[in-house]
């Protein structure tokens, strides 16, 4: 036999002995990591769906099993991850997981769900970037607020949403997005009061988002996205958002004098303003951002 052909059994056995290893939890765990950690990890997961344990994963969500053993046809974490139920996951896709990975997925389901070893050391592994708690956290880049973003927000606020198409436009899955104007401006970088962003996760505008609460965001993470607009909304690179000039902001809050809202100071020179509003009265403002974040009214309305 030739040095080649014994070269290409060799490989081909290594092959075939590799294809039909055994996937574990263990094995699959780094997918879950990059794909799924974000949103579905800690006491805020969605449906308390929790991806960062083997038993987190085999207890399911608040809807019942997601995983099947032996049933890859009936699990419904694999009918999210190829799109056959909506909406597809991750939240932020595409790009989704790639259909190799999909396919390790159904693998891993059709022979058991085995979890593997997990030695202490495996277990001591620290979080992925971003799920660290809050307090352990520096600085304000968004990479600090965007765990609260898609824990909390992107299953509405996404094209791959579960309402279908955004509310009125606004997507908050990535920086760009949440920083972009889109139908109406969401954060003024550098002014926290004139973010309809931070107003609706705090309450002072109704309806409080995000719509499933309670529970809503705790004084933490609120504290946290106030910090981080007024630090100018930074980037995962620290780089400051562009200030939204023009943009089209729809603010819902209470007047604290004439002419502010909730403190925030309202530039009403040509504004209409309807029904004679009274200071304490919840009103809608309906404006533009100014170069330097300020707030130039078009029309104010008791609501």
């Amino acid at each position: 036999m030739s040095l080649s052909r014994v070269a290409a059994l060799v490989l081909f056995s290594l092959f075939s002995l590799n294809a039909g290893a055994q996937i574990t939890y263990q094995d699959l765990k780094p997918l879950f990591q990059d794909h799924c950690l974000m949103c579905h990890s800690g006491p805020g997961a969605p449906l308390g769906l929790s991806l960062d344990s083997y038993q987190g994963l085999m207890d399911g969500s608040s809807r019942g099993a997601v995983v099947k053993s032996g049933q890859p046809g009936e699990s419904e974490l694999l009918h999210r991850l190829r799109g056959e139920s909506q909406p597809r996951m991750p939240l932020t896709g595409p790009p989704w997981v790639p259909e190799e990975d999909i396919a390790r997925v159904a693998r891993w389901i059709e022979a058991g769900a085995p979890e593997g070893n997990s030695t202490g050391a495996a277990a001591a592994e620290p979080a992925p970037a971003g799920l660290a708690p809050l307090a352990e956290r520096s600085g304000e880049s968004f990479e600090h607020v965007a765990p609260i973003l898609l824990q909390r927000c992107a299953k509405c606020h996404s094209d791959n949403g579960i309402m279908g198409r955004p509310p009125e436009g606004l997507r908050l899955s990535s920086w760009e997005q949440v920083v972009g104007t889109g139908e109406r401006a969401a954060v003024v970088p550098g002014v926290p009061r004139a973010s309809e962003l931070w107003r609706r996760v705090t309450g002072i505008a109704r309806p409080r988002m995000p719509f499933d609460g309670p529970p809503y965001l705790d004084d933490a993470q609120i504290a946290l996205l106030e910090r981080w607009i007024a630090a100018g909304a930074p980037g995962p690179d620290g780089r400051k958002a562009p200030m939204p000039t023009g943009a089209e902001v729809r603010l819902h809050g209470r007047l604290t004098g004439r002419w502010s809202l909730d403190g925030l100071p309202l530039d009403v020179s040509g504004a209409r303003i309807r029904k004679n509003p009274r200071v304490g009265d919840y009103v809608e403002v309906r404006g533009h951002v100014g170069r330097d974040g300020s707030i130039r009214v078009e029309r104010l309305r008791p609501r």
